[in-house]
Protein backbone atom coordinates (compact mmCIF):
# COMPACT_ATOMS: atom_id res chain seq x y z
CA UNK A 1 0.00 0.00 0.00
CA UNK A 2 1.55 3.45 -0.73
CA UNK A 3 2.30 5.33 2.06
CA UNK A 4 -0.40 7.78 3.06
CA UNK A 5 -1.17 9.84 6.49
CA UNK A 6 -4.35 7.93 8.25
CA UNK A 7 -5.50 10.23 10.94
CA UNK A 8 -5.41 8.15 14.07
CA UNK A 9 -2.32 5.73 12.93
CA UNK A 10 0.67 5.97 13.12
CA UNK A 11 2.19 3.75 10.65
CA UNK A 12 1.95 5.22 6.69
CA UNK A 13 1.74 1.85 5.11
CA UNK A 14 0.51 -1.77 5.87
CA UNK A 15 4.18 -2.77 4.75
CA UNK A 16 4.53 -6.89 5.05
CA UNK A 17 6.83 -8.77 7.74
CA UNK A 18 9.69 -10.41 7.23
CA UNK A 19 8.11 -14.24 7.48
CA UNK A 20 5.69 -13.28 4.70
CA UNK A 21 6.11 -16.21 2.47
CA UNK A 22 3.55 -15.24 -0.14
CA UNK A 23 3.73 -11.65 -1.31
CA UNK A 24 0.41 -9.72 -2.14
CA UNK A 25 0.40 -7.76 -5.16
CA UNK A 26 -2.12 -5.18 -6.00
CA UNK A 27 -2.55 -3.32 -9.31
CA UNK A 28 -2.15 0.39 -9.36
CA UNK A 29 -5.56 1.13 -9.22
CA UNK A 30 -6.51 -1.10 -6.46
CA UNK A 31 -3.40 -0.44 -3.94
CA UNK A 32 -4.93 3.39 -4.28
CA UNK A 33 -8.02 2.44 -3.30
CA UNK A 34 -6.48 0.89 -0.01
CA UNK A 35 -4.02 3.38 0.65
CA UNK A 36 -7.41 5.85 0.81
CA UNK A 37 -9.12 3.52 3.10
CA UNK A 38 -9.32 3.75 7.20
CA UNK A 39 -7.91 0.85 8.31
CA UNK A 40 -10.47 0.11 11.12
CA UNK A 41 -9.57 -1.81 14.49
CA UNK A 42 -10.45 -5.35 15.00
CA UNK A 43 -9.97 -7.03 18.69
CA UNK A 44 -9.66 -10.81 18.69
CA UNK A 45 -9.02 -13.13 21.51
CA UNK A 46 -5.83 -15.20 21.77
CA UNK A 47 -5.26 -18.28 24.53
CA UNK A 48 -1.96 -18.54 25.93
CA UNK A 49 -0.11 -21.66 26.77
CA UNK A 50 2.30 -20.05 29.29
CA UNK A 51 1.64 -15.90 30.20
CA UNK A 52 5.11 -15.11 31.73
CA UNK A 53 8.12 -14.34 29.34
CA UNK A 54 11.91 -14.25 30.24
CA UNK A 55 14.74 -12.57 29.16
CA UNK A 56 18.50 -12.66 30.29
CA UNK A 57 19.03 -9.20 28.40
CA UNK A 58 21.90 -7.24 30.75
CA UNK A 59 20.44 -3.99 30.06
CA UNK A 60 17.12 -4.75 30.73
CA UNK A 61 15.72 -3.91 34.70
CA UNK A 62 13.79 -7.37 35.01
CA UNK A 63 14.09 -10.58 33.67
CA UNK A 64 10.26 -11.55 34.06
CA UNK A 65 7.41 -9.53 31.99
CA UNK A 66 3.48 -10.29 31.27
CA UNK A 67 1.88 -8.83 27.80
CA UNK A 68 -1.60 -9.32 27.78
CA UNK A 69 -1.63 -7.99 24.14
CA UNK A 70 -0.60 -8.32 21.30
CA UNK A 71 -0.34 -5.71 19.26
CA UNK A 72 -0.95 -1.99 19.90
CA UNK A 73 -3.95 0.89 19.25
CA UNK A 74 -1.34 3.68 20.45
CA UNK A 75 0.02 3.19 17.18
CA UNK A 76 3.76 4.50 18.31
CA UNK A 77 5.57 4.50 15.04
CA UNK A 78 8.74 3.92 16.90
CA UNK A 79 7.52 1.13 18.72
CA UNK A 80 10.18 -1.92 18.92
CA UNK A 81 7.07 -4.23 19.71
CA UNK A 82 5.95 -4.09 16.03
CA UNK A 83 7.83 -7.07 14.65
CA UNK A 84 6.10 -9.32 16.89
CA UNK A 85 3.62 -9.36 14.24
CA UNK A 86 5.32 -10.55 11.64
CA UNK A 87 5.52 -13.78 13.35
CA UNK A 88 1.53 -14.04 12.84
CA UNK A 89 1.48 -13.26 9.61
CA UNK A 90 0.59 -9.82 9.70
CA UNK A 91 2.14 -6.43 8.54
CA UNK A 92 4.02 -4.50 11.56
CA UNK A 93 2.80 -1.84 10.32
CA UNK A 94 -0.90 -0.78 9.68
CA UNK A 95 -2.22 -4.50 10.99
CA UNK A 96 -0.03 -4.08 14.34
CA UNK A 97 -1.97 -0.98 15.62
CA UNK A 98 -5.25 -2.36 14.05
CA UNK A 99 -5.36 -6.21 14.52
CA UNK A 100 -5.11 -5.80 18.59
CA UNK A 101 -5.02 -9.65 20.34
CA UNK A 102 -6.50 -9.83 23.71
CA UNK A 103 -5.48 -13.00 26.31
CA UNK A 104 -8.81 -13.23 28.53
CA UNK A 105 -7.05 -16.26 30.14
CA UNK A 106 -4.09 -14.28 30.98
CA UNK A 107 -4.95 -14.19 35.09
CA UNK A 108 -5.76 -18.25 35.12
CA UNK A 109 -2.50 -19.33 32.93
CA UNK A 110 -0.56 -17.01 35.65
CA UNK A 111 -2.00 -18.54 38.40
CA UNK A 112 -1.21 -21.73 37.32
CA UNK A 113 2.61 -20.72 36.96
CA UNK A 114 2.51 -19.69 40.29
CA UNK A 115 1.12 -23.20 41.55
CA UNK A 116 4.06 -24.87 40.91
CA UNK A 117 6.23 -25.99 43.24
CA UNK A 118 9.59 -24.98 41.73
CA UNK A 119 8.02 -21.32 41.14
CA UNK A 120 10.32 -18.82 42.86
CA UNK A 121 9.07 -15.54 43.48
CA UNK A 122 10.44 -12.34 41.67
CA UNK A 123 9.31 -9.39 40.50
CA UNK A 124 7.33 -9.40 37.17
CA UNK A 125 6.92 -6.57 34.59
CA UNK A 126 3.36 -6.00 32.80
CA UNK A 127 3.76 -3.89 29.79
CA UNK A 128 7.21 -4.27 28.70
CA UNK A 129 6.39 -5.28 24.70
CA UNK A 130 2.65 -3.81 24.23
CA UNK A 131 0.79 -1.16 26.16
CA UNK A 132 -1.36 -2.89 29.35
CA UNK A 133 -3.58 0.29 29.22
CA UNK A 134 -4.12 0.38 25.89
CA UNK A 135 -8.08 1.51 24.67
CA UNK A 136 -9.08 -2.18 24.19
CA UNK A 137 -8.75 -2.95 28.38
CA UNK A 138 -11.41 -0.94 28.73
CA UNK A 139 -13.60 -3.50 27.66
CA UNK A 140 -11.76 -6.81 28.13
CA UNK A 141 -10.10 -6.13 32.17
CA UNK A 142 -7.48 -8.21 31.38
CA UNK A 143 -4.86 -5.97 33.03
CA UNK A 144 -7.09 -5.64 35.63
CA UNK A 145 -7.73 -9.22 36.56
CA UNK A 146 -4.08 -10.05 36.67
CA UNK A 147 -3.23 -6.72 38.85
CA UNK A 148 -6.38 -8.18 41.06
CA UNK A 149 -4.82 -11.83 41.32
CA UNK A 150 -0.92 -9.72 42.40
CA UNK A 151 -2.98 -8.49 45.30
CA UNK A 152 -4.64 -11.37 46.40
CA UNK A 153 -1.01 -13.50 46.40
CA UNK A 154 0.42 -10.20 47.16
CA UNK A 155 3.21 -10.65 44.43
CA UNK A 156 5.33 -7.80 43.62
CA UNK A 157 3.98 -5.95 40.02
CA UNK A 158 5.65 -3.38 37.45
CA UNK A 159 3.73 -1.38 35.01
CA UNK A 160 5.41 0.59 32.01
CA UNK A 161 2.21 2.38 30.34
CA UNK A 162 1.41 5.62 28.20
CA UNK A 163 -1.61 5.12 28.86
CA UNK A 164 -3.90 7.33 31.64
CA UNK A 165 -6.62 4.39 32.12
CA UNK A 166 -4.42 3.26 34.56
CA UNK A 167 -6.11 5.31 37.19
CA UNK A 168 -8.91 3.47 37.02
CA UNK A 169 -6.82 0.58 38.77
CA UNK A 170 -5.52 3.16 41.35
CA UNK A 171 -7.70 0.55 44.39
CA UNK A 172 -5.52 -2.11 43.13
CA UNK A 173 -2.67 -0.54 43.09
CA UNK A 174 -2.58 1.76 46.02
CA UNK A 175 -2.99 -1.80 48.20
CA UNK A 176 -0.23 -3.06 46.52
CA UNK A 177 2.19 -0.25 46.63
CA UNK A 178 1.01 0.03 50.69
CA UNK A 179 2.80 -3.79 50.89
CA UNK A 180 5.80 -2.62 48.66
CA UNK A 181 4.50 -4.55 45.97
CA UNK A 182 4.41 -2.31 42.91
CA UNK A 183 6.11 0.25 41.12
CA UNK A 184 4.57 2.52 37.78
CA UNK A 185 6.65 3.95 34.89
CA UNK A 186 5.04 6.33 32.52
CA UNK A 187 6.37 6.53 29.62
CA UNK A 188 6.45 10.35 28.18
CA UNK A 189 8.77 10.94 25.19
CA UNK A 190 7.62 14.48 23.88
CA UNK A 191 5.37 17.46 25.38
CA UNK A 192 4.73 18.86 21.61
CA UNK A 193 1.32 18.11 20.68
CA UNK A 194 1.88 18.26 16.88
CA UNK A 195 4.92 15.22 17.61
CA UNK A 196 2.46 13.48 19.89
CA UNK A 197 0.06 12.98 17.28
CA UNK A 198 1.78 12.07 14.65
CA UNK A 199 4.41 9.72 16.09
CA UNK A 200 1.86 8.63 18.88
CA UNK A 201 -1.81 9.03 17.68
CA UNK A 202 -4.13 7.30 20.15
CA UNK A 203 -2.26 7.86 23.29
CA UNK A 204 -2.92 10.40 25.75
CA UNK A 205 -1.67 14.04 25.55
CA UNK A 206 0.90 14.70 27.69
CA UNK A 207 -0.70 16.99 30.54
CA UNK A 208 -2.91 13.99 30.63
CA UNK A 209 -0.10 11.53 31.24
CA UNK A 210 1.41 14.32 34.20
CA UNK A 211 -1.97 14.23 35.32
CA UNK A 212 -2.20 10.65 35.74
CA UNK A 213 1.60 10.84 37.29
CA UNK A 214 0.21 13.00 40.18
CA UNK A 215 -2.94 10.70 41.07
CA UNK A 216 -0.89 7.62 41.15
CA UNK A 217 1.85 9.80 43.36
CA UNK A 218 -1.06 10.85 45.69
CA UNK A 219 -2.24 7.41 46.32
CA UNK A 220 1.34 6.30 47.69
CA UNK A 221 2.63 4.75 44.05
CA UNK A 222 6.27 4.87 43.52
CA UNK A 223 6.44 6.71 39.91
CA UNK A 224 8.82 7.49 37.43
CA UNK A 225 9.56 8.47 33.68
CA UNK A 226 10.61 6.82 31.13
CA UNK A 227 11.65 9.12 28.55
CA UNK A 228 11.54 7.02 25.33
CA UNK A 229 12.05 7.52 22.67
CA UNK A 230 14.68 9.43 22.20
CA UNK A 231 15.07 10.95 18.60
CA UNK A 232 17.44 13.13 17.61
CA UNK A 233 16.18 16.70 15.63
CA UNK A 234 12.77 15.51 16.64
CA UNK A 235 12.08 15.11 20.69
CA UNK A 236 15.70 15.35 21.45
CA UNK A 237 15.57 18.89 22.50
CA UNK A 238 12.98 18.31 25.40
CA UNK A 239 14.99 15.90 27.71
CA UNK A 240 15.52 18.79 30.49
CA UNK A 241 11.29 19.91 29.69
CA UNK A 242 10.24 16.26 30.22
CA UNK A 243 11.93 15.68 33.62
CA UNK A 244 10.82 18.88 35.03
CA UNK A 245 7.27 17.72 34.69
CA UNK A 246 7.26 14.49 35.62
CA UNK A 247 9.73 16.02 38.75
CA UNK A 248 6.79 18.33 39.06
CA UNK A 249 4.36 15.59 39.15
CA UNK A 250 5.69 13.32 41.27
CA UNK A 251 7.79 10.62 39.87
CA UNK A 252 10.52 9.38 41.69
CA UNK A 253 12.75 8.22 39.39
CA UNK A 254 13.69 8.63 35.65
CA UNK A 255 15.31 6.39 32.46
CA UNK A 256 15.46 7.25 28.92
CA UNK A 257 16.39 5.19 25.46
CA UNK A 258 17.53 6.30 22.43
CA UNK A 259 15.52 5.13 19.63
CA UNK A 260 15.62 1.40 18.52
CA UNK A 261 14.78 0.57 14.70
CA UNK A 262 15.07 -3.19 14.84
CA UNK A 263 14.14 -5.60 11.41
CA UNK A 264 10.63 -3.74 10.11
CA UNK A 265 10.51 -0.78 12.00
CA UNK A 266 13.34 0.88 10.40
CA UNK A 267 11.67 0.60 6.93
CA UNK A 268 8.29 1.68 9.09
CA UNK A 269 10.12 4.29 10.86
CA UNK A 270 11.82 6.02 7.93
CA UNK A 271 8.72 5.87 5.57
CA UNK A 272 6.96 7.55 8.12
CA UNK A 273 9.70 10.26 8.65
CA UNK A 274 10.31 11.09 4.96
CA UNK A 275 5.97 11.51 4.98
CA UNK A 276 5.77 14.16 7.93
CA UNK A 277 9.25 15.25 7.88
CA UNK A 278 11.37 15.01 4.82
CA UNK A 279 13.09 18.22 5.60
CA UNK A 280 14.60 16.95 8.51
CA UNK A 281 14.70 12.97 7.64
CA UNK A 282 18.67 12.78 6.62
CA UNK A 283 19.58 14.95 9.84
CA UNK A 284 17.62 12.87 12.05
CA UNK A 285 18.97 9.14 10.25
CA UNK A 286 22.49 11.41 10.10
CA UNK A 287 22.47 11.09 13.92
CA UNK A 288 21.31 7.95 14.52
CA UNK A 289 23.69 6.43 12.86
CA UNK A 290 26.47 7.97 14.26
CA UNK A 291 24.89 6.80 17.80
CA UNK A 292 24.68 3.41 16.21
CA UNK A 293 28.40 2.69 14.68
CA UNK A 294 27.47 3.74 11.54
CA UNK A 295 24.84 1.60 11.14
CA UNK A 296 21.14 2.22 11.53
CA UNK A 297 20.55 -0.06 14.47
CA UNK A 298 23.19 -1.69 16.61
CA UNK A 299 21.51 -4.19 19.08
CA UNK A 300 24.53 -4.56 20.83
CA UNK A 301 24.27 -5.34 24.87
CA UNK A 302 25.05 -2.10 26.38
CA UNK A 303 25.31 -0.22 23.35
CA UNK A 304 20.77 -0.34 22.25
CA UNK A 305 19.60 1.46 25.19
CA UNK A 306 21.68 4.30 24.76
CA UNK A 307 23.55 4.74 21.75
CA UNK A 308 27.37 5.18 21.88
CA UNK A 309 29.93 8.09 20.69
CA UNK A 310 30.10 12.12 21.13
CA UNK A 311 26.14 12.59 20.12
CA UNK A 312 25.00 9.72 22.61
CA UNK A 313 27.70 10.52 25.22
CA UNK A 314 25.87 14.19 25.39
CA UNK A 315 22.33 12.90 25.78
CA UNK A 316 23.61 10.84 28.95
CA UNK A 317 25.44 14.03 30.26
CA UNK A 318 22.20 15.90 29.57
CA UNK A 319 20.03 13.48 31.30
CA UNK A 320 21.86 12.74 34.40
CA UNK A 321 22.30 16.36 34.72
CA UNK A 322 18.38 17.23 34.45
CA UNK A 323 17.68 14.11 36.99
CA UNK A 324 20.15 15.41 39.75
CA UNK A 325 18.75 19.28 38.78
CA UNK A 326 15.30 18.25 39.65
CA UNK A 327 15.86 15.45 42.35
CA UNK A 328 15.41 12.15 40.48
CA UNK A 329 16.95 8.99 40.95
CA UNK A 330 17.93 6.90 38.30
CA UNK A 331 18.12 3.30 40.29
CA UNK A 332 16.35 0.40 39.35
CA UNK A 333 13.08 0.45 41.69
CA UNK A 334 12.38 -3.36 41.21
CA UNK A 335 15.40 -4.41 42.97
CA UNK A 336 13.29 -3.13 46.26
CA UNK A 337 10.22 -4.51 45.53
CA UNK A 338 9.42 -7.39 48.58
CA UNK A 339 9.07 -11.02 47.64
CA UNK A 340 9.11 -12.06 51.07
CA UNK A 341 5.01 -11.96 51.20
CA UNK A 342 4.13 -13.88 48.15
CA UNK A 343 1.20 -16.48 49.38
CA UNK A 344 1.24 -19.15 46.13
CA UNK A 345 -2.30 -20.11 45.16
CA UNK A 346 -3.83 -23.12 46.49
CA UNK A 347 -0.80 -23.22 49.23
CA UNK A 348 -3.68 -23.13 52.11
CA UNK A 349 -6.38 -25.49 50.54
CA UNK A 350 -3.42 -27.55 50.29
CA UNK A 351 -2.36 -27.80 53.76
CA UNK A 352 -5.82 -28.93 55.12
CA UNK A 353 -5.09 -32.33 54.17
Amino acid sequence: MPARHHKGRGAVSDREGRFAARPVEFDAGEAHERSLRAPDTQLRAMRSRRIIATNASPDVPFDRSINPYQGCEHGCVYCYARPSHSYLDLSPGLDFETRIFYKPDAAARLAEEWEKASYVCKPITIGANTDPYQPAERTTRVTRELLELFVAHSHPVSIITKGTLITRDLDLLAELARRRLCSVAISLPTMKRDLKRLMEPRVPSADARLKSMEQLAAAGIPVSVLVAPVIPALNDDEIEQVLGAAANAGAREAAYIFLRLPHEVKDIFTEWLQLHFPERAARVMGLVREASGGKDYDNSFGIRQTGRGPYADMLGKRFRAACRRHGLETGRRETTLDCSRFDPPGQKQLGLF
